[in-house]
């Protein structure tokens, strides 16, 4: 696996390319601070979305802006949530479960906490509905990435550990240097398949419904969703083919230059016979003003690495050990106050519930519990050959790559109305049909982890494997398996939490002003928050978590263990 370099000294020339950088960078800034001023002003109750297509560029602007900062949300709480859980065995014991309760919880189990608290703290203004609106996003995007992370970083090989031992790295060189390295494919392809997890829940962070109440933004989450309640199909497409060229752009501008650049982390002793591309990339490279952004970049993490082998004096390092002692009392202190008082509240919440509400959550969740397992096992069944195919054939990557991440970040919310009338027309309903709308959402989960895991099998031991002509199901047996299994149990445990996720938008459709709906948790989780009815929505979303906690704890967290243990490139 190679290390970042430093860039080699040259003689810039201002080129082309960087006067249309720079004309980019200026145009990009110029729509972030126009879309914050917007943000600034007063929240308008009565907020109409407007179906004109002439509408869409500036809704669409919005929209990108929102899942960009959720995005960076995302990867930075990934990053220290991840290290920090993988740091010692009881910081493990306490975070990663943690991390199955917050995967498991519903966007709108989020919702109306997450909203009530921003309008207390802004009310009246626009700014606390957008931070609600980020966040939401934010509980869509993040938790895949912070299992890919986490999963990396426990399985880095024993001999990379015993180099930084030799080399007597301290923490922050060890991260920078073998840490962010060897988990950069599974965190971009994890990126990627987040990013389309906003897209997924955009429809349901833009527009809501709380209490009765109508809150909506103007982004292209609310346009679709608009034209959806108006049963235009039109305005829909429009919204769709928008999306669409968004997402196109997206994959060429950003991920696939990244997807190329991340296969220098590559465990490989043997130079790979086909390497992907990446115009934009080779472009790029080209370019002064990139090249003097990269040069400082990494004199500026060199600066950082060198501070950080400071000693600090004996007397400073006790004083910020007793301040730091004081102020974790201070947080415990805090922290158990606002369980205490959280308690309290939900035990007046849940008061409200009847015996009849407990008896219908039990038997929902077991018709979700059916549904999502089925969804899980189909997504399997094709994810696991097509995407080693894909991740060990560059050619079919370069292909393949664009066309995956665009049909992957299309919400199948937006195309949910389409299926579910020709569903209602063949006479299925959402009974079964749920299964199908929720396979459209999770099965990314699993092949983006997949794809990674086999792009990151070292190209020596595809060479080995074809000297000894191992083919077939023995290939499968001795060298792809092994080396995409890390990959493939975070799929797995990411795909069936998002499948839990996604039960609130698959068991519960409106289109044309109607709601179509199905027995399941989701379905229930979904009619208890629009009409308000916090108890059931709260016992609701704490049986999802515990059925997720508890699937996780009885067959993931074992499979994992393996993979810790047995499937590691040592």
């Amino acid at each position: 696996m190679k290390l970042p370099i430093s860039i080699p000294a040259e003689t810039f020339r201002i080129r082309a390319i960087d006067i249309v950088i720079f004309f980019i960078i200026t145009g990009i800034l110029s729509l972030i601070i126009y879309i914050a001023s917007q943000w600034s002003g007063t929240y308008e109750r009565t907020i109409e979305i407007d179906l004109n297509p002439a509408k869409i560029p500036e809704y669409a602007a919005q929209s990108l802006v929102r899942l960009f900062l959720a995005y960076l949300l995302s990867f930075a709480f990934s990053i220290w949530y991840g290290y920090t859980a993988s740091r010692s065995k009881i910081h493990e014991k306490i975070m990663i479960p943690i991390l199955d309760i917050l995967q498991s919880i519903p966007v709108l189990s989020f919702l109306p906490g997450v909203v009530l608290a921003m309008i207390s703290l802004f009310p009246g203004q626009r700014i606390g509905i957008e931070i609600a609106c980020i966040i939401l996003i934010f509980t869509g995007q993040v938790w895949n990435m912070t299992y890919s992370f986490y999963h990396s970083v426990n399985t880095i090989p024993k001999e990379m550990h015993e180099v930084v031992r030799l080399y007597k790295f301290n923490k922050f060189s060890k991260f920078l240097r073998l840490d962010l390295p060897f988990s950069a494919i599974g965190l971009i392809w994890n990126s990627i398949m987040s990013v389309a997890g906003g897209w997924f829940f955009l429809m349901a962070c833009e527009m809501f419904i709380l209490e009765g109440k109508d809150f909506r933004l103007p982004g292209l989450g609310s346009y679709i969703q608009t034209a959806a309640n108006s049963g235009s199909i039109e305005h829909i497409f429009y919204g769709l083919g928008t999306m669409i060229l968004l997402i196109t752009v997206i994959d060429i501008v950003i991920w696939r230059p990244l997807v190329v650049w991340s296969q220098k982390f590559r465990m490989d002793a043997v130079q790979p016979e086909d390497e992907r591309e990446s115009l934009v990339l080779n472009i790029l490279t080209t370019s002064v003003l990139f090249k003097k952004f990269g040069k400082l970049l990494i004199n500026f993490l060199t600066t950082v690495e060198k501070f950080s082998y400071k000693k600090i004096i004996k007397g400073e390092s006790k004083l910020i050990k007793s301040t730091s002692k004081v102020l974790g009392i201070f947080l415990f202190i805090g922290f158990l106050i606002l369980l205490i008082w959280l308690l309290i509240k939900a035990m007046s919440i849940v008061s409200q519930v009847t015996l009849e509400n407990i008896w219908e959550i039990i038997s929902s969740a077991f018709f979700s519990l059916l549904r999502t397992s089925a969804a899980v096992l189909i997504a399997l069944a094709w994810t696991l050959p097509v995407g080693v195919y894909i991740g060990m054939n560059a050619k079919a990557a370069k292909f393949l790559q664009g066309i995956i991440q665009i049909i992957a970040s299309i919400p199948a919310t937006a195309v949910f109305p389409v299926i579910v009338l020709f569903l209602i027309k063949m006479g299925g309903g959402l009974d079964i049909g749920a299964i199908f709308l929720m396979l459209l959402g999770v099965q990314w989960y699993l092949l983006f982890n997949i794809i990674a895991g086999a792009s990151a099998i070292p190209k020596d031991l595809i060479e080995i494997s074809k000297a000894y002509g191992i083919k077939g199901f023995k290939k499968w047996k001795t060298l792809i398996f092994p080396c995409i299994f890390p990959y493939l149990i975070t799929g797995l445990i990411t795909a069936y939490g998002g499948a839990w996720n996604s039960t609130i938008v698959c068991e519960y459709v409106s289109f044309g002003g109607d709601i179509i709906s199905t027995k399941g948790l989701g379905a229930l989780i979904s009619s208890s928050s629009a009409e308000g009815k916090f108890g059931i929505l709260l016992l609701s979303t704490l049986t999802m978590s515990f059925m997720v906690v508890a699937i996780n704890r009885i067959l993931w967290k074992r499979l994992f263990i393996i993979a810790k243990n047995k499937f590691i490139l040592d």
